[in-house]
């Protein structure tokens, strides 16, 4: 379960995880993948050490969230929206009351919510300075990636009303059963990751606490996934983007992260492909993205 529940302006409810040192000036957000949820840390030791209070939020649906109404389409846009409405609270409550100032902060994007990420930094560059994706999908039209059936799927649900799209998808999710920690690491380098110690314990469990309300948080992400104008401009993204595959990745191959080097030029976006890593990536560079949205803490970032 997440550490506390925010009631958003709408009246939905966000549920929130945080770790690392809370008493610190630095936040990082940390946008989960699909199927995903949040309070996932992807190195403990490092995160621990680094000096920098990480936040995780679960998207709606997911987790302790609320999920969308059944008339209401999901879109990165609005889960951005989201994630600025409550930074913006946190921001102005840490005025109020004198706590430790907040100043602009970092967001790293794991898989599609690296979408999330990019959103967050081009619709509210008020508040965001520095951007990691890492393992994060382009548009399919541009590197292709999403398997046939679920393309099939997609074109059928542009001809439904939203809560018509919403029930077909959970149906077909249903059908294709609980995929498990399989569905976010696929093949050997993946499997090897999971060796490490505790990485696959918080992995399933991010999985587990993502499917606390069924599978209602997937569908509107998947929903949101097959829009084609995702609602920002990549040009708006001016935040340092650091951009983190696996070469072994079974799922998103760095020609993902290639195409975003080309698209995201006012970004000054580095490109990092990790030897031997696959989706699950983000465990084995967890250090190296913080030496880039957390630059002021820790060891001094070479990429």
């Amino acid at each position: 379960m997440a550490d506390r529940l925010v009631t958003m302006r709408d009246g939905r409810k966000l549920g929130l995880t945080v770790f690392g040192d809370p008493a610190v000036e630095r936040v990082v957000v940390l946008c989960h993948p699909a199927p995903g949820a949040g309070g996932f840390d992807p190195d403990p030791p490092v995160t621990s050490s680094w000096g920098v209070h990480v936040v995780t939020v679960d998207r709606p649906g997911y987790g302790s969230s609320s999920p969308l109404p059944d008339f209401q389409r999901g879109s990165v846009g609005l889960w951005a929206d989201d994630l600025a409405e409550y930074l913006e609270l946190v921001i102005e409550q840490a005025r109020e009351t004198g706590r430790t100032p907040l100043h602009k902060l970092g967001v790293v994007g794991w898989g599609t919510g690296g979408r999330t990420a990019l959103a967050l930094a081009a619709k509210h560059p008020g508040l965001i300075d520095r951007v990691a994706l890492v393992a994060t999908p382009a548009p399919d039209r541009e590197v292709p990636w999403v398997p046939r059936p679920f393309k099939d799927l997609a074109a059928d649900l542009s001809r439904m009303t939203v809560p018509e799209s919403k029930r077909r998808l959970q149906q077909w999710l249903g059908e294709q059963g609980p995929g498990g920690i399989d569905q976010i690491a696929r093949g050997a380098a993946d499997q090897a990751l999971l060796e490490r110690p505790g990485l696959r314990n918080r992995a399933e469990r991010m999985l587990q606490h993502a499917y606390e309300q069924g599978n209602v948080g997937l569908a509107d992400d998947l929903l949101a996934s097959v829009e084609e104008d995702w609602g920002f401009d990549l040009d708006a993204v001016t935040a340092p983007t650091l951009l983190v595959y696996g070469s072994k990745d079974r799922i998103v191959p760095s020609a993902h992260g290639r195409w975003y080097r080309r698209r995201l030029r006012n970004a000054s976006p580095r490109l990092a492909v990790l030897p031997r890593a696959g989706h699950m990536v983000i465990a084995p560079a967890w250090e190296r993205i913080l030496q880039h949205v957390d630059p002021q803490h820790g060891a001094r970032s070479d990429v």
